[in-house]
């Protein structure tokens, strides 16, 4: 009997095979070889025969070179952290591909000099925020609030409350990102309870800034009390001494569906003399720390050699442009979906299941802002309920659909996905349906 390995293609046969080529020039020669060289294993061990093996490749090549794939998210959490967040507007996606070339990021071309970085991207954010005077892009908010704490408090006090000294996620907490920076903190009142008094009382000739920090993903309630804004304004006024929030999701502006949630222009309009916020979360662009607020305190931080190791790419600034100028960002869509709507989607598409033999019904559910955005303000929403056993075959489909279990269900909550998803969604139910 013949040795099988003599029946495995060669791996240069097959690198020549014209569909494979072309995938090489597409995907890279180093991915296309690695997946013939499963295949070639495969073909070893019996699982796939080598008429069959070009075929066998090309199913399993990526659709791009990248290892991340498009995910349906059907966990009715419009800024999933493990999802990537807000999902960019078409405008937003096609500013990147503009800006992934050459371009003239810092460029005037009327003059052929270098001109300011990412100049409409920040003019388009003082538009949507009129009581900022001036505003810096750095890579999320995290590195918005150590650039601040650098700039003002390293080598001095930070003065804020216990009660906001949080951790926000994957063992993420604010008090050891602040420390990191050389500044010390001083906080003031305790864990439930702080009083302008207290506040007051912290203030002295080491004092850099006064911080306020929105609870993320938590609400502490019964005998509690904190000082807002517009009265840590008025207490400092005149004492030199700057107040920075940091608001955390990005919401610019006040939202009716929102009532209790911070917003950049609120904020500021109060009397912060800078905000802080997220450009990934309710904003829905692209990962980004926004920082808002005082003409001076802005440039001091701009002026400061950490802001350089911190600033944002091109392609980030596209998106930001994009999304601050273009039309409704996904996930504000999503935000501002009516639940009536939602509802005759889910009733729609539960029928066409159910019609293909799916055990489908439509139901009503709840909704999340997600991101640590108004974590006691769920959102009115509908969704396709299907056997629990769907679950994990749908997150390993193609596309992936992410959805949750609840009880002996699986849920597809449809407030985090946008209608145009019906039909992908459909289809990738009933793949799993039909193994």
């Amino acid at each position: 009997m013949s040795d099988p390995r003599r029946q495995v293609p060669r791996t240069d046969t097959l690198l020549a095979d014209p569909q494979l080529a072309a995938a090489g020039e597409r995907l890279g020669l180093g991915l296309v070889k690695d997946v013939v060289q499963r295949v070639q294993q495969r073909i070893r061990d019996g699982e796939v025969s080598p008429p069959h093996a070009v075929d066998a490749v090309l199913a399993a090549l990526p659709s791009t070179a990248s290892s991340l794939r498009p995910v349906l998210n059907a966990t009715g959490v419009l800024v999933h952290t493990n999802l990537g967040r807000s999902p960019l507007s078409a405008a937003a996606v096609e500013a990147v591909v503009a800006a992934s070339g050459t371009t003239d990021v810092e460029l005037d071309l009327a003059t052929g000099r270098r001109g300011p970085r990412g100049e409409a991207a920040i003019a388009a954010l003082l538009a949507a925020v009129p009581a900022a005077e001036a505003a810096i892009v750095v890579n999320n908010c995290a590195a918005a609030l150590a650039l601040v704490a650098t700039v003002l408090g390293q080598g001095r006090e930070l003065v804020l409350a216990r009660g906001e000294l949080v951790e926000i996620g994957d063992g993420f907490r604010i008090p050891d990102l602040l420390v990191s920076t050389g500044a010390r903190l001083h906080e003031v009142g305790t864990t439930n309870r702080v009083t302008l008094a207290d506040y007051r009382g912290a203030l002295g000739p080491e004092t850099g800034a006064v911080l306020k920090v929105h609870p993320s993903n938590f609400v502490v309630r019964g005998f509690t009390r904190e000082v807002d804004v517009a009265d840590l304004a008025g207490a400092l006024d005149g004492t030199g001494t700057p107040l920075v929030a940091d608001i955390g999701s990005g919401l610019l502006q006040p939202h009716p569906r929102l009532p209790e949630e911070p917003d950049a222009q609120g904020t500021l309009a109060a009397g912060a003399d800078l905000v802080l916020a997220s450009g990934d979360k309710l904003l829905g662009g692209p990962q980004a720390g926004l920082v808002l607020g005082r003409a001076e305190l802005v440039q001091r931080l701009r002026r400061h050699p950490l802001y350089r190791a911190l600033r944002v790419d091109k392609t980030t600034l596209a998106a930001l442009e994009a999304t601050l100028r273009g039309p409704l960002a996904p996930v504000q869509e999503m935000l501002a979906a009516d639940v009536d709507g939602l509802r005759v989607r889910a009733r729609r598409l539960a029928a066409h299941l159910a019609a293909q033999g799916v055990d489908a019904a439509a139901v009503d559910a709840e909704a999340r802002v997600g991101g640590g955005g108004a974590p006691e303000h769920p959102l009115p929403s509908a969704a396709v309920s299907l056997p629990a056993s769907f679950a994990e075959p749908l997150r390993r489909g193609a596309p992936p659909v992410v959805g949750y279990l609840d009880g002996d269900r699986t849920l597809l909550n449809l407030r985090s996905l946008l209608p145009s998803a019906d039909d992908d969604l459909a289809a990738a139910v009933l793949a799993v349906a039909a193994q």
